[in-house]
């Protein structure tokens, strides 16, 4: 079916695109032929899709991010979330993010591989960053203080790091990735109380580049 652009906002046609482009970056990876098959399968016009992504791949990437951002949030109610403890809603958001990219893998994979040049290193940061303050905000957090950026740091690096071990894992319903995730979530409620400690006058040296790092490349 033809769609009648004429009557679409760039908006729409840029979220029309984001949601039809992993099926196609799968094969083509985030490029201008992965855009083009997309537009051709939905009835945009090809410059229409060009103008809705001028900046290219970063573009196409964080437009399908942000619609996953907004499935994560759409699958909870307040209600929900509220009666799990902030362990339980942290995971099942996590989950839940999991679920809406696993028909996407390959996708995905070809997306964390454009994001870990070192030149796309900001905006891996910033998605990565967004991603966690969507999660801790769902999870009802209101800190605007240190905690409200150490929280996101943490929970992005161990988001990040779930993706890693997401994308190569066969085991049965993600059983390996659930089980990382458990572990990574068992550091943050660990780091938690440690923090209590430390701002607390503790005597003990804690370093949060070295929590961060065991967070992303843990002992094994």
């Amino acid at each position: 079916m033809t769609l009648n652009v004429d009557e679409m906002t760039l908006d729409d046609v840029r979220a029309l695109l984001a949601a039809a482009l992993p099926a196609d970056a799968a094969f083509d990876g985030w490029t201008m032929a992965a855009l083009e098959a997309s537009a051709a399968r939905l009835g945009v016009d090809v410059d229409v899709a060009r103008l809705a992504f001028p900046d290219g791949a970063g573009q196409m990437i964080e437009a399908w991010f942000a619609q996953i951002d907004a499935a994560m949030l759409a699958a909870f109610s307040p209600a929900q979330l509220a009666g799990m403890k902030i362990r339980e809603r942290i995971t099942a958001l996590v989950e839940a993010r999991l679920a809406l990219l696993a028909p996407h893998r390959e996708a995905l994979r070809r997306a964390q591989t454009w994001l870990a040049n070192p030149r796309h290193a900001k905006q891996a940061a910033q998605l990565g960053w967004r991603a966690a303050d969507k999660m801790w905000r769902a999870a009802g957090d209101q800190s605007a203080d240190y905690n409200h950026y150490t929280k996101r740091a943490i929970l992005g690096s161990v988001y990040t790091a779930t993706l890693l071990v997401f994308v190569n894992d066969e085991s049965e319903d993600w059983a390996d990735t659930r089980a990382f995730l458990a572990r990574r979530i068992d550091n943050v409620m660990q780091f938690e109380k440690a923090k209590a400690r430390w701002t607390n006058g503790g005597t003990r040296h804690f370093s949060m580049a070295r929590f961060l790092g065991r967070l992303r490349y843990p002992a094994t």
